[in-house]
């Protein structure tokens, strides 16, 4: 395994909740290993935890797709190095990227996040009566999970739920790579306008909500403000959805955990984030590029090279978590890097966090008896995306 591997050696997730097993032997034979990037860069993959961390928490490297080199292709095309894009923080370095980012720091810190259990669990409770009323079987991704991540994720950030069809669309498309490219250029281009007008809403009409106090903070462009919107919430829906729909096919799937988490409710946090480890939902897109030239695991990382950093082969390594290919409740996952690490760890842990309790939650006590009405290999994954997600999830009960 001396050669450069293919990007699309790591990218070829076949298993419904295991990421390709070209990690396990990478991990053990040279955790550093050099990549071929879409563009024919060469540069690096890290598969180990301890390795992870460190690039992650290493301002040496850069997160700007200035300079990068994109480690996937999306819908089989190249993605070019472009200027930064104001307000989209995401792909910044300091200080520009701590300059927004404490804007946001206070919306998302755990306390605030507690304050909003209480709507969350009623959003949830309401979305059970949607899957109800449908009756069984229902698809959870449609009945349950996509809505109830995208109504919490709105009325936090400011956009108006009832206008869901002018904005929604836009991230299930641009993170699914079968998707027709005209399409989600259309979807962004409609969801992009609509923020705006939302923002010029909040500037005649303040609410309590976070677009409103953005505005109020008077730090802000209306094209930084539509930018952070499009961030916070393309970052922040997909994702949640995916880890809670995938979550409930993971537990239907271990009959087991799903009946010790049912015997012992108290269980539920932990399994939240045993849940999180297991799946790291997040697959591809966690990516730096040296600065200068970085010695790392008796390697030199040239200045210029790119450094992809897998997600899900760290939060499998046993080096960390021990017999990590098996989904326990009761493990100990402190430590897990689902939401990344260092500087750009995501901002909205927090919240997705009680977004997963509040459903999780609410399925168990509502379908005691709660069962795939498909066979497990039936499922249809969305696999290639940056996100791991089940298409559909049909359920029974």
């Amino acid at each position: 395994m001396s050669d450069a591997i293919s990007f699309e050696e790591p990218w070829a997730r076949t298993h419904q909740f295991d990421p390709p097993a070209i990690f396990d032997a990478l991990r053990k034979e040279r955790p550093l290993a050099k990549m071929v990037y879409p563009d024919g860069h060469v540069g690096w993959i890290v598969s180990s935890y301890e390795l992870a961390r460190k690039v992650l928490s290493d301002l040496r490297f850069s997160h700007s797709t200035e300079i990068g080199h994109f480690p996937v292709t999306h819908r089989g095309q190249v993605m070019p190095n472009h200027p930064r894009i104001p307000g989209m923080f995401i792909h910044m370095d300091p200080p520009d990227h701590t300059r927004y980012r404490r804007l946001l720091t206070g919306e998302f810190t755990a306390r605030r996040a507690g304050q909003l259990m209480a709507r969350a669990e009623t959003v949830a409770a309401e979305q059970i009566g949607v899957m109800r009323e449908h009756g069984s079987p229902a698809d959870l991704v449609a009945n349950f999970a996509k809505p109830l991540s995208l109504r919490i994720l709105s009325e936090f950030v400011g956009l108006p739920y009832g206008e869901a069809d002018r904005y929604g669309h836009a991230p299930t498309l641009l993170h699914d790579s079968d998707a027709d490219p005209q399409e989600a250029a259309a979807a962004m281009q409609q969801a992009v306008a609509f923020f705006a007008e939302v923002i010029e809403r909040r500037r005649k009409e303040p609410e309590d909500d976070l677009i409103s106090r953005l505005i109020a903070g008077g730090q802000l462009t209306t094209e930084e403000l539509c930018n952070m919107v499009t961030l916070l919430l393309f970052a922040g829906y997909e994702t949640t959805e995916s880890a809670l729909a995938v979550g409930v096919f993971a537990l239907l799937h271990h009959a087991d955990q799903l009946a010790a988490l049912r015997a012992d409710p108290s269980k539920l946090d932990a399994a939240v984030e045993e849940l999180l480890r297991y799946l790291t939902v997040n697959q591809y897109d966690t990516y730096r590029t040296a600065l200068e030239d970085i010695e790392l695991a008796g390697e030199t990382v040239k200045k210029g090279d790119s450094v992809t950093v897998s997600l899900p082969a760290a939060n499998r390594d046993p080096a960390k978590f021990g017999c990590p290919a098996e989904l326990d409740i009761d493990r100990e996952t402190s430590g897990h890097m689902a939401f990344g690490f260092g500087i750009h760890q995501c901002l909205g842990q927090n919240l997705a966090r009680v977004e997963l309790r509040a459903g999780f939650s609410a399925l168990l006590r509502a379908f005691p008896d709660l069962s795939l009405a498909v066979d497990f290999e039936e499922v249809p994954l969305r696999l290639k995306g940056s996100v791991f997600a089940v298409k559909s999830l049909p359920v029974s009960w």
